[in-house]
């Protein structure tokens, strides 16, 4: 199975939280988007608002790793909260905001509507989008994200026998 990437969306206070305990939670916690992940996927945060609830916006990329080896699992957070969550290895890097990546991201077709794609608090992203987003960072990627194979070109320009 190839690796693939994706976008979590959470307020920059849950991902920081997910940053300290090396976890992602996704959704409001439940499971689904957490099962389309696999070990070594990529994922990136981002964040449209400081803090739940915030007026204050801060749409930037918050938080970049790799999905850890491992299936869901459910944590009681309250008696009333049990959300679901799954190890990430998250690395060293910047916040970075997306108003300047808005033309150059494939998963943004509209620059106009660029938040329409984000709406549903987990999206694939092709792996340039990711690396694009992860330079932005200045993210620190392990090995085990090595940067995409250079596109080829479409036709064979070796000389003819």
């Amino acid at each position: 199975m190839s690796r693939r990437y994706w976008i979590g969306v959470a307020c920059r206070e849950h991902v920081a939280r997910g940053v300290a305990g090396g976890f992602a939670q996704l959704c409001h916690g439940k499971a689904a988007p957490l099962a389309r992940m696999a070990a070594g996927d990529g994922l990136v945060y981002y964040s449209p608002q400081d803090a739940l609830g915030s007026p204050r916006r801060c749409q930037a990329f918050t938080a970049i790793g790799s999905v850890c080896a491992g299936a869901p699992y459910r944590v009681s957070m309250d008696a009333h909260f049990r959300p679901w969550r799954r190890d990430v290895a998250f690395v060293a890097a910047q916040a970075a905001p997306i108003r300047p990546l808005l033309t150059q991201l494939a998963f943004i077709t509209d620059p106009a509507r660029w938040g329409y794609p984000l709406r549903f608090g987990q999206l694939q992203i092709s792996a340039a989008d990711f690396y694009l987003i992860a330079a932005a960072m200045q993210a620190a990627l392990p090995a085990t994200l090595p940067p995409p194979a250079p596109a080829y070109p479409l036709f064979d320009e070796s000389p003819a026998p």
